[in-house]
């Protein structure tokens, strides 16, 4: 459980620069999260209008809870939040707060672009460390929403995009492609969709590098609909559950 919701944040890619137009203030996406046959829990994503340092910023923020007889056995409470700048699509300032079973993280990490580094500030132990990024980094929350904003040309069938994602306090590298397009069933209907494989780390959490798939809305909205994920153990899969206040609507047929 803990371990998709850590991936489900990660997911998608950025470019260096890009506004988020394709993003309404008030969007709620929530997802429902499937270990095997058990419902494992809840993904919930928001965003909000709101002035950062003088400057204006998406607040997105994302809510992972388990349930039923997984929250018996591991109970997990994950906040992730991200003040993203509206114009240049940058993390300016992210959270991460997150309770696993024992497994207890709560960093905060400020980022500073025109010198290219980043303040890590371990909220537990009450330490601060710096370390230096890349002109193209994202946190795990902003990159979700850099996705959302690519064109048409830019996320298409046989693209490829690299990216650099903040975790912790690593930079880790990924690809995402493109492979194909997929209709898909969901409770409101069926939807075109765009069929992506991340390139993922393989052993730690999953079985191999391409052990993950995505499918995002073929629209303007680029919303995720489905993701599964096969681990090391066992798979995980994520179905969109409700939306409301996107920026266009959802093109579901019958």
């Amino acid at each position: 459980m803990k371990k998709f919701i850590y991936f489900f944040l990660l997911l998608p890619f950025a470019f260096s620069y890009a506004q988020l137009n394709n993003i309404n203030s008030g969007e709620v996406l929530r997802y429902r999260i499937h270990y095997g046959i058990l419902n494992a829990g809840f993904a919930t994503l928001t965003t909000q209008n709101v002035d950062y340092k003088g400057q204006p910023h998406f607040h997105v923020k994302g809510e992972g809870n388990s349930s039923g007889a997984v929250s018996i056995f591991f109970k997990v409470n994950d906040i992730y939040e991200s003040y993203i700048n509206s114009q240049t699509g940058k993390p300016s300032y992210y959270i991460r707060n997150v309770r696993e079973g024992k497994y207890r993280r709560n960093f905060a990490s400020t980022f500073n672009h025109h010198n290219h580094s980043v303040s890590l500030h371990d909220r537990i132990k009450g330490d601060t460390k710096t370390f230096d990024i890349p002109n193209d980094i994202q946190d795990m929350i902003s990159a979700f929403y850099y996705l959302r904003n690519l064109s048409s040309n830019e996320l298409k069938v046989g693209s490829q995009v690299h990216m650099n994602i903040w975790i912790d306090d690593e930079i880790y590298p990924f690809l995402l492609k493109v492979v194909g397009t997929e209709v898909i069933k969901t409770p409101f209907g069926k939807i075109n969709t765009l069929k992506i494989i991340p390139s993922v780390m393989s052993g730690r959490v999953f079985k191999d590098k391409e052990g993950v798939t995505m499918w995002i809305s073929n629209d303007q909205n680029h919303i995720p609909i489905r993701i599964q994920a096969e681990l090391v153990v066992g798979s995980l899969k994520a179905d969109l559950q409700q939306y409301s206040n996107t920026k266009y609507p959802l093109n579901f047929f019958k």
